[in-house]
């Protein structure tokens, strides 16, 4: 129900800001998601993953009313979204007779494979703002500054396979004993739909410049502040932030 509602007040807000806009804006941007939280923590510590492994373009439209000489109501949607694999870097493992898998330290084995998987990365805030333009929206150079809150679509999937270090086993031979963890296939993902619904703000700001009657180049940096929660295939990790911070280049049409 939650999602349903979302995505028919996505439809909505979209329409009604299309049918009142004065100005239309579509901009390219740089995001850098926040990727905190023990479930990244965990990732970073023993994948061959950085966090700017996750760093990639997004893509969003942008709607503005003008309400006052100087306010504006401004309703925004962006997409990202990344993929990437990578494999553990200090564990390689071995299958034994059974079927089972298990990660053994990479110093001291050689290993039958080499355990991978990869994550993809989601969001696609849907944002409700006010925006100043302190200066008016004539002139060569036009800053404005805003904020608001949005409702954000995010997901995180991982796919491959995924050592179990909370329970470790012994595994002792003819050279002694080594603590070892058992390796699973997953295929999992926080959400099937368009994403897991969690609300948060966020701040921006930036220039304008007019390159013509009725057009400005937009440049402008944004902070998403979206606090939420696993709560489907990745529920024993803690609380998360979904939001993080874009680099944006975009071009304005003014009606």
């Amino acid at each position: 129900m939650n999602k349903r509602l979302a995505v028919g007040m996505l439809v909505f807000i979209l329409a009604a800001g299309a049918a009142s806009a004065n100005l239309l804006s579509f901009r390219l941007s740089y995001f850098v998601p926040h990727l905190k939280g023990d479930f990244w923590d965990i990732e970073f510590e023993n994948m061959a993953f950085q966090k700017s492994s996750f760093y990639d373009v997004s893509f969003g439209v942008q709607y503005e009313t003008f309400l006052t000489r100087g306010f504006s109501l401004l309703v925004a949607f962006d997409l990202f979204r990344k993929n990437k694999g990578s494999y553990y870097t200090n564990w390689v493992g071995y299958y034994f007779n059974d079927g089972t898998a298990f990660a053994f330290p990479a110093g001291e084995f050689k290993g039958a494979f080499d355990p991978n998987h990869s994550i993809t990365v989601s969001s696609a805030p849907l944002q409700a703002s006010i925006k100043w333009t302190p200066l008016g929206r004539r002139g060569n150079i036009i800053p404005y500054v805003g904020g608001g809150g949005h409702v954000m679509f995010w997901n995180i999937k991982m796919q491959g396979a995924m050592i179990e270090f909370d329970v470790p086993y012994v595994y002792e031979d003819e050279y002694g004993e080594v603590t070892v963890y058992e390796i699973f296939d997953v295929n999992a993902r926080e959400s099937d739909g368009i994403g897991r619904v969690s609300f948060g703000w966020q701040a921006f700001g930036g220039v304008m410049i007019p390159i013509g009657r009725r057009m400005t180049v937009d440049i402008g940096g944004q902070y998403f502040s979206c606090p939420a929660e696993f709560k489907n295939a990745f529920t024993h990790f803690e609380p998360l932030d979904a939001g993080g911070f874009q680099f944006s280049l975009g071009l304005n049409y003014w009606f």
